[in-house]
């Protein structure tokens, strides 16, 4: 195994980077198993396929969705075990627009209300992590 390589999470910073990466990843396979669970989980009105007209591919894009996710999920996994810092840093405002986005989503109507924890989960997500952060180098500055 390469020396930047550890299966051994760092510090504080890592751990909010492998959380989200984790639940990222299990989220998004629940979405690959199952789209309409997915649906579900965020307030949509999850109908049965049967139910759904040959041109409704909400389905579709939600699979592409969950595969975003699974995949984002193994990208801040592999981060944590590189303790690649910069990824972590590039996270935190991306984040903060994620947040942002989703939650226009739902004060203009586009999404029902419990997309809004989407929304908060990524806020709360890159404040965690941020802060992390900003802790981290205190106090490697501290012990110069």
């Amino acid at each position: 195994m390469s020396k930047n390589f550890s299966l051994k999470i760092q510090d504080l910073s890592g751990w909010t980077m492998f959380v989200f990466g984790a639940l990222a990843l299990l989220l998004g396979l629940v979405g690959l198993i199952r789209p309409e669970w997915s649906l579900a989980l965020i307030g949509f009105e999850a109908i049965e396929r049967a139910q759904r007209v040959s041109a409704d591919y909400t389905l579709v894009f939600v699979t592409a969705s969950s595969m975003a996710s699974f995949n984002m999920g193994i990208y801040y996994i592999l981060a944590v075990f590189s303790n690649f810092k910069p990824f972590y840093r590039w996270t935190v405002p991306f984040r903060v627009v994620t947040f942002c986005i989703f939650s226009f989503a739902v004060l203009s109507g586009l999404a029902p209300f419990g997309f809004i924890g989407v929304a908060a989960w990524e806020l709360t997500g890159a404040i965690l992590t941020g802060i992390a952060l900003y802790l981290e180098k205190q106090k490697t500055i501290g012990k110069a």
